[in-house]
């Protein structure tokens, strides 16, 4: 019946049977095993080109923020030269973190679990399954030493890999008990563990989040603590009741918990000022007397922090009911808030703004393809703003690390001596020279032979220390071309 429902291809594909198909597609994924075996080995011998001695020099230990020796694995792994991490994530098309991961879980499979590294080349277990076991004994909490990493390596090569997740827990549960790693825990005893255990958290599950626009918030409070924060969530509902509002008891308290965080309940009589609170209190206070609670609430004090400010940049298209990407929501117009790559609702944004505690702050429409510039090196709010926006992440190949959180690089390096010296500028503060970059491809940038260049508005082209060529734009990574063909490469490992 498969046979029949085949589609209408053409050529080759015509006379493949349903067995054909199934032993194309197993031979394929042989292969592709094979192939990911074959990238942890040249992964591991990346890594050995690049010892700590290739960075042992004078001039590495007095400039801040050059290369360094870096562990990528648990112990008895060798160290790694970092900034080597970057080329073969690049050459992979994957971020730095993502080749970082590669040749850890390489140096641990090599080094540490050698049986299952031999069954990963032989084909006998794929790399897939191999490396998550690396995971897990490279962050093992405590770390396992090299025999116990060994004991872990014996066992899952005994079942040739076939080992789910939560077995390889409770196999690194029991090593850790077998070579005593763990220090000792007063938690566990039977009678009085309970006296060594503090449960108080205050979480929030900002992984879950419900299509109405809300988050969960979960917290395990002293006992007075809790009760004094019930009070508060009810006076303030009922407060809510008096002034009109019909929604429900629940509801009304979840606002409170809200009003809490961007107001102190416990500061009332206090203002920004501090003299007019001030001056009532001393109003209020008897002769030779004091208020109740004076010190505890406070109000004598100017000093005190105001409630933590709150920035939220939210982007929506006035012109349409969809999102910035240009999909249509069922709740109506929604855009997206830069924190988190959330979607947000017009209509919550609204409420937002409506609460009369919310502070606003309305910023003139950012032109990203206006040139601005500034004198002096210092990056003023409003470039600082346009870059960030205009390439929205580090602008490193394959990074995806937000452009807010990155620093603000001059392209074309800015010569401080230049003024003085009467010569012309030749990294100027302006939208044309400065590209977002987190810190390490700042440093990778700054310190290693690795070169860019603007060709547009928030387009870059980058050249590695090897001759490789990358486009980088708001649209992703392309690779331009490679590097001059040299000597073969290095031959593929054999199998047994």
């Amino acid at each position: 019946m498969i046979d029949t429902l085949a589609g209408t291809g053409t050529g080759e594909a015509d006379a493949l049977t349903a067995s054909d198909l199934l032993a194309s597609i197993r031979a394929s994924r042989d292969l592709e095993n094979t192939e990911a075996a074959r990238q942890l080995d040249l992964a591991a011998r990346w890594a050995d080109l690049h010892p700590p001695e290739s960075i042992h020099s004078a001039a590495a230990f007095t400039v801040p923020g050059t290369d360094h020796e870096e562990p990528l694995a648990g112990e008895g792994c060798p160290l790694v030269a970092e900034f080597c991490i970057a080329e073969l994530g690049t050459v992979l098309g994957i971020s730095s973190t993502s080749a970082k991961k590669l040749i850890g879980h390489a140096l641990e499979l090599r080094h540490r679990l050698p049986r299952l590294w031999s069954q990963v080349q032989s084909g006998a277990v794929p790399a897939w399954r191999a490396r998550s076991v690396a995971e897990v004994t490279i962050h093992s909490s405590p770390s396992l030493t090299r025999e116990a990493a060994a004991f872990v390596d014996a066992q899952v090569a005994a079942v040739a890999g076939r080992i789910g997740p939560a077995q390889l827990d409770r196999l690194v549960v029991e090593t850790i008990k077998r070579f005593e790693l763990a220090a000792p825990d007063p938690a566990s005893d039977p009678e009085d563990g309970y006296l060594s255990v503090d449960p108080r958290h205050a979480t929030l599950h900002d992984e879950d989040v419900h299509f109405a626009g809300t988050m969960r918030f979960e917290a395990e409070l002293d006992i007075a603590d809790a009760l004094d924060l019930n009070h508060a969530l009810a006076q303030k509902a009922a407060e809510q009741k008096a002034l009109g509002s019909a929604e429900s008891l629940d509801v009304r308290r979840a606002k409170a918990l809200g009003d809490l965080a961007r107001t102190q309940t416990a500061l009332d009589l206090f203002n920004s000022s501090g003299d007019r609170a001030a001056g009532e209190e001393e109003r209020a206070r008897p002769p030779g007397g004091r208020v109740a609670g004076e010190e505890r609430a406070g109000v004598s004090r100017p000093d005190l922090p105001a409630a933590r400010e709150v920035v939220l940049h939210a982007h929506f298209d006035a012109t349409t009911n969809t999102t910035a990407a240009g999909e249509q929501s069922v709740f109506g117009p929604t855009g997206r808030l830069e924190e988190r790559q959330r979607l947000v609702l017009l209509d919550q944004l609204k409420s937002w703004c409506r609460d009369s505690r919310t502070k606003i702050t309305i910023k003139p429409v950012i032109d990203l393809n206006a040139h601005l510039s500034a004198p002096g090196y210092d990056i003023p709010d409003r470039i600082r703003d346009q870059v960030a926006l205009r390439d929205q992440t580090c602008v490193f190949p394959w990074c995806t690390r937000p452009a807010r959180g990155c620093d603000i690089d001059h392209v074309i390096s800015y010569d401080h001596d230049a003024d003085a010296e009467g010569r012309p500028q030749p990294g100027p503060t302006q939208s044309s020279n400065l590209a977002a970059l987190c810190r390490f491809h700042h440093r990778l940038k700054t310190h290693t032979a690795w070169r860019y260049r603007v060709t547009g508005p928030g387009a870059y082209e980058w050249t590695s220390p090897h001759g490789h060529h990358y486009r980088r734009d708001t649209t992703g990574t392309t690779p331009i071309n490679g590097p001059d063909p040299g000597p073969p490469g290095i031959p593929r490992p054999r199998r047994r």
